[in-house]
């Protein structure tokens, strides 16, 4: 690699696997979903990250974005009940499409929220995130991380690690309300915010996913990926870029 004074990292895949994300995070939401809205009905926190659901769902209709966008009623169209039942498909439905929209992983972070205070999650890191951070920071560089989960997903998942409290190695977090990971802008966009516009080839990109490779390196950044277990297989353009398997390897 260049000289770089400044890294960014994907989360899932790159430092948390994607077993925790696929069979932790995901069936904590879907397993806990009914029992969690009977208990926090009516509170003014639920109904904003039900508001943002609601909205994202006549995007999708008046964008015929799928047949099957649920539509979710308000108080004065339907019963509790009948609005709970279709908040619960309406999840279902983005989870199986596995969708990166913001309404839905906001969501998903305040469900995450509860269950990282109680002690019933724990953030997985890989052994050699901490060294590779230990190292980053003994050398002055900044350290971010870009992820499609919500910012306060992100945090939750840093904080609450069995790896303990990691968020003081990091300078700062971006999720999709930057852009989607696999736009070019939305690494500009970041590059701006953190006072690098002019000069994104001293940011080294770290991600397992290979368009946003493709985005990140045509805004200009260095970039590697990461070829974790249970991974996606790597693509034939793959072996065009630095690929690592473990963190000290970077």
């Amino acid at each position: 690699m260049n000289n770089y004074d400044t890294v960014i990292l994907d989360i899932e895949g790159t430092i948390t696997p994607i077993t925790f994300v696929k069979a932790t995070l995901f069936p904590y939401v879907i397993s806990g979903l009914e029992s969690f809205l009977n208990r926090m009905w009516g509170s003014a926190e639920l109904q904003e990250y039900i508001a943002l659901l609601r909205e994202q769902a006549k995007k999708d209709v008046e964008g015929k974005a799928s047949l099957e966008a649920v539509l979710i009623p308000t108080e004065s169209e339907a019963s509790a009940d009948e609005i709970k039942n279709a908040i619960k498909r309406n999840i279902r439905w983005q989870m199986e499409a596995d969708r990166k929209i913001g309404a839905l992983k906001s969501f998903q972070g305040y469900m995450w929220k509860e269950g990282y205070e109680a002690g019933i999650l724990r953030g997985e890191i890989y052994d050699d995130v901490i060294p590779a951070l230990d190292k980053w920071k003994a050398t002055g560089k900044k350290i971010y991380i870009y992820s499609s989960g919500s910012v306060s997903a992100q945090k939750l998942l840093l904080t609450f690690s069995n790896k303990g409290d990691l968020s003081n190695y990091f300078d700062g977090y971006f999720d999709t309300a930057v852009g989607l990971k696999s736009d070019t802008n939305s690494y500009k966009n970041i590059a701006k915010s953190i006072g690098k516009e002019n000069d994104t080839k001293n940011i080294l990109f770290v991600t397992d996913n290979i368009q946003e490779i493709f985005a990140a390196e045509k805004a200009g950044y260095q970039v590697v990926i990461s070829d974790r277990p249970n991974n996606a297989p790597l693509l034939p353009e793959s072996k065009n870029y630095k690929i690592v398997s473990c963190f000290d390897q970077i």
